[in-house]
């Protein structure tokens, strides 16, 4: 009976250690899109492809132990809110864009602790070869 009694100690402790205050990182990778982002005519009439990367800082340790989709950030709400914000508007710049989405997602998603928004834009006219361009952001909730 003794080692029963701590076998359920041992194993409460250890879930409680678990469940201690902790950030996590969701990623979103690569999430492409079509917009009208630029500062020439081509860039804002015919558009282009774009892509965005989105790190979500976070505690999902209370949905990982609970298996709890409520308990966490919902990413497939991220990528639809990110589908939907990218062709809302046409911007100039693409650090400016990025500023947007990271402000929008702090104040949409509760759980979201940080965020860095990294914006990419293929093939941008520069007047040579380049593969992309991208801006990044990086912002804190603050409390």
């Amino acid at each position: 009976m003794k080692s029963l009694l701590i076998n359920i100690y041992l194993i409460l402790t250890q879930k409680k250690f678990l469940i201690g205050k902790m950030t996590n990182i969701i990623r979103i990778k690569n999430a492409t899109f079509y917009g009208y982002h630029g500062v020439s005519n081509e860039e804002q009439y015919v558009g282009g492809k774009f892509e965005a990367d989105i790190d979500i800082y976070t505690d999902f340790s209370e949905a990982a132990v609970g298996d709890d989709l409520k308990k966490t950030v919902d990413y497939f709400q991220v990528y639809s809110f990110l589908s939907q914000f990218t062709v809302k508007q046409k911007y100039y710049l693409i650090e400016a864009l990025a500023v947007d989405i990271a402000d929008e997602l702090l104040k949409q998603f509760d759980r979201i602790i940080k965020v860095a928004v990294r914006v990419r834009k293929n093939n941008p006219p520069l007047g040579g070869v380049v593969d992309c361009v991208e801006a990044e952001v990086i912002k804190a909730r603050h409390n």
